[in-house]
């Protein structure tokens, strides 16, 4: 996968990347893309979709070689989730 150097501080990245996501590419997905990945250039708005958080950015760089994108997961509040699951124990 091909790499850029980010050109903008990591809040105005996921500020930019939320953005687009809720106002542009939501409401294209369907029920089918629930847990895929979609890859979002915080410059251009243009976006590519898959299950593996590889191959949309992959493709988002063969089209726009200077993206700068921001990984979203259908579904989820974040691409990953860290730390404790918030689940209590049996």
């Amino acid at each position: 996968m091909a790499t850029n150097q980010r050109r903008y501080p990591i809040e105005e990245f996921a500020r930019r990347g939320d953005e687009i996501y809720r106002r542009k590419i939501r409401r294209k997905l369907k029920d089918r893309d629930k847990g895929k990945f979609v890859a979002v250039d915080i410059e251009t708005g243009d976006y590519e979709i898959d299950s593996s958080e590889l191959v949309p950015c992959d493709r988002l760089y063969a089209r726009l070689p200077d993206a700068q994108p921001w990984l979203v997961r259908v579904g989820s509040p974040a691409a990953y989730h860290f730390g404790a699951s918030g689940r209590s124990k049996p």
